[in-house]
C-alpha cells in the first residue's frame, strides 16, 4: 500500500468517525506528532484478512481491506516502552537489538551502535540466548582467530589452511560480531518484527527476558512485554520509531 493511499485511508477513517485531527482532544504538540506519524507511514497495517484478533484494539479502521493502525495507541505504547528502556540504559543494563531485514538493516545497526547495544542484524542462530555458553565458546574462538590473524600467527599454516581459517573467521564474524560484547544475559530485547524473529522471541520468553517489539496487525501481542503497533517495513516509519526511542533514551 502506497504512503499516499495509506494517508488517505487514515484521513477517510477520521472523517467517517466524524473526527479530524482538529477534532481530536489533544494538545497542539500531540496533534503535530500525529501528523508527523501519518507522513512517516506509521499507520500502515496489514490486510484485514491477516489481522490477529488480539490486535483489533490497535486498529482504528479498515479501508479497502487494509487495516489502519491507531496512532494514539502507537504513541502511548512507544512512550511506555521508551520509559522502561530508559531505566535499563540509566542503570547500564545490556539490551539486545534484533532486526535482520536487509532493507532496513542499516537503520537497526545505526540505532544499536549509537548506544553500544549488542545486536543481531544477520541470521538469528538458534540457541543464541538459551544455549549461550556454547555460543560464547564460538565467540572466544572467533576472537582468537582474529588475534592470530593480526599477529601473524596464522603464517605457520599452509596457504590452503590459512584460506580455510580466514573463511571461517569471516563466517564467525557474520554470525557473532554483533554480540561479542554480550557477556551476560540481556536485561531486555528489542525486536523489529516479532513474526520474522519468532524464534528469538521464543528464546527470550523461555528465559523471561522482557521483549520490546515493533509489531503490525498480523502479530499475536501476547508474547510481547511491550508491543509497539506500527508499520516497521517502511524506512521512514521505522526511522521515526527508532528516532523517538533514541530521543527518549538520551533524555535527562
Amino acid at each position: 500500500m502506497s504512503s499516499d493511499k495509506a494517508t488517505s485511508a487514515m484521513e477517510e477513517s477520521l472523517r467517517d468517525d466524524e473526527a479530524t485531527l482538529e477534532d481530536i482532544k489533544a494538545s497542539p504538540e500531540e496533534l503535530a506528532l500525529l501528523e508527523e506519524m501519518i507522513k512517516a507511514g506509521v499507520l500502515h497495517g496489514r490486510k484485514h484478512s491477516f489481522t490477529n484478533p488480539k490486535m483489533n484494539k490497535y486498529v482504528i479502521a479498515t479501508r479497502k481491506g487494509i487495516d489502519v493502525i491507531d496512532l494514539e495507541a502507537t504513541n502511548e505504547m512507544l512512550e511506555r516502552a521508551g520509559n522502561y528502556l530508559k531505566i535499563l540504559v540509566d542503570s547500564k543494563r545490556p539490551i539486545l537489538v534484533v532486526g535482520t531485514r536487509a532493507e532496513t538493516r542499516d537503520l537497526v545497526e545505526k540505532f544499536a551502535d549509537s548506544f553500544a547495544f549488542p545486536k543481531v542484524t544477520g541470521r538469528w542462530l538458534g540457541g543464541t540466548l538459551t544455549n549461550y555458553p556454547t555460543i560464547w565458546k564460538r565467540i572466544e574462538y572467533m576472537k582468537k582467530l582474529r588475534a592470530d590473524k593480526l599477529s601473524g600467527a596464522l603464517e605457520k599454516y599452509t596457504k590452503k589452511e590459512r584460506l580455510m581459517l580466514t573463511n571461517e573467521l569471516a563466517r564467525l564474524n557474520n554470525l557473532f560480531s554483533g554480540i561479542e560484547t554480550m557477556s551476560v544475559k540481556p536485561a531486555a530485547m528489542i525486536v523489529i518484527d516479532a513474526n520474522l524473529h519468532k524464534h528469538a522471541v521464543h528464546e527470550a520468553n523461555l528465559l523471561e527476558i522482557p521483549v520490546i517489539a515493533l509489531i503490525n496487525t498480523d502479530t499475536n501481542p501476547d508474547k510481547i512485554t511491550y508491543p509497539i503497533p506500527c508499520n516497521f517495513t517502511g524506512r521512514s516509519s521505522l526511522e521515526f520509531i527508532l528516532t523517538k526511542l533514541s530521543s527518549k533514551l538520551r533524555s535527562a
